[in-house]
């Protein structure tokens, strides 16, 4: 197998606009990537992150998609392979939540949580492996959860299996495309600082309820996974692939 060393590095975030993402699109900036995000509703937020990561020196590209729709995937890969040339990591970010009662959970939920979380996943895979394998050697990690590992006591059924899902998937993608020079890995985090989660931390009880199950006795931040996902996406972890990193704080149970 021929190693190709590119001069110009790429990466693809899903749902970079916010949380993890935008955290993950700054922290590749920083490093000289050029970045390519994804967003869904928040335009102005994708703007403002464009504008960040230029006035660091490096290009930024973006567009909306909707990672759970086959067209609207293949219309980002439109976009964005007639501005690149080959992709050198691609961060599947982009993702829901649900909390409610396996009673509660109606098939429509079920069908949403686990179309965007894990069929998305697949999807833009699928649609931009043809630019990973340009780039000679690349990297894929993608956005799990500690829920997929060992269940949580907030989040929903649906939202548990789709990250569970994703696991599942990471380990067997790592085992096809290995000997095509691209490592598959994945981080599992509990609860980090986004806005989404916030909806369900929103007083101080609640708060340090969440931090008290954790043996560091904190919430992640969003930099904490970003760094995570930098690690496994560079050379530094080159002997590395189809694992799950857990970024938990040290909470391994519900």
């Amino acid at each position: 197998m021929v190693i190709v060393v590119m001069s110009v590095m790429y990466v693809l975030i899903t749902g970079g606009d916010r949380g993890i993402g935008r955290a993950t699109a700054i922290r590749f900036g920083r490093k000289g990537y050029n970045i390519c995000f994804t967003y869904y509703s928040r335009v102005k937020e994708a703007e403002e992150l464009a504008g960040l990561l230029e006035s660091m020196g490096v290009k930024a590209f973006f567009t909306r998609m909707d990672v759970g729709s086959p067209e609207s995937v293949s219309e980002g890969l439109k976009f964005f392979s007639s501005r690149i040339p080959y992709l050198n990591v691609l961060v599947n970010n982009a993702g829901i939540i649900s909390v409610n009662r396996f009673d509660d959970i109606t098939i429509d939920e079920w069908n949403s949580i686990i179309r965007v979380n894990l069929t998305g996943v697949y999807l833009v895979t699928k649609a931009f492996l043809p630019l990973l394998r340009k780039a000679g050697r690349a990297s894929i990690v993608n956005v799990a959860s500690l829920a997929g590992q060992t269940g949580n006591a907030v989040a929903s059924v649906a939202y548990c299996a789709s990250k569970a899902g994703v696991i599942g998937f990471t380990r067997r993608l790592a085992v096809e495309l290995g000997p095509k020079g691209i490592r598959v890995n994945a981080v599992a985090p509990s609860f980090v600082e986004t806005d989404m989660v916030r909806e369900f931390i929103n007083t101080e009880e609640k708060r340090e309820r969440v931090k008290s199950l954790h043996s560091l006795h904190d919430i992640a931040r969003p930099e904490d996974i970003a760094n995570a996902i930098y690690f496994l996406a560079n050379e530094d972890s080159r002997f590395i692939t189809g694992e799950v990193l857990s970024v938990n704080g040290g909470r391994l149970t519900c």
